[in-house]
């Protein structure tokens, strides 16, 4: 089984995403891009019968941090540090999602962290309709970092 396959089984499989109500429904083989699709449901509709912003927001959330760590390998640290959602109008219709990093975005994230040895990213993605209109924005703060050089700040931090 592919590392694609495993990942989007792995979401779509753990009860931690399922409650999102979202599910992963494409991966490219080399994790760079990422699809989520999130129905409106008895299961996520809030008082006025849109999708509950928090599923919106629980769904949008593990996504790059995860599939950063993927493309990354085990020499980086990969932390969500921060993130904001905002909604633009109420979801009372399927919503979907993209996640995409660019060659050139993962080079370039590759070369500050071999020059600055932690750095932070930010990442704005979109769901919208089958139409393409916005009804949220999420943006993530992601820290990254050499994993040799986060396990020295952290002892440190212990010995300080």
């Amino acid at each position: 089984m592919s590392t694609s396959a495993i990942f989007k089984h792995g979401f779509n499989l753990s009860p931690m995403y399922r409650r999102t109500t979202a599910r992963v429904t494409h991966i490219t083989d080399d994790l760079k891009e990422v699809k989520i699709k999130i129905p409106l449901s008895y299961k996520n509709k809030n008082y006025v019968g849109a999708i509950f912003g928090g599923s919106m927001f629980a769904a949008t959330d593990p996504i790059y941090m995860i599939q950063l760590m993927q493309i990354l390998g085990e020499d980086y640290v990969i932390w969500d540090k921060s993130a904001t959602i905002n909604y633009k109008r109420p979801a009372k219709q399927a919503l979907v999602c993209e996640f995409k990093f660019t060659d050139s975005e993962i080079e370039a994230i590759k070369k500050r962290v071999q020059n600055e040895q932690e750095i932070t990213i930010e990442k704005t993605t979109y769901l919208v309709n089958t139409e393409k209109i916005v009804f949220a924005e999420v943006i993530k703060i992601l820290y990254i970092a050499e994993k040799q050089f986060y396990k020295e700040k952290l002892k440190n931090r212990a010995s300080s």
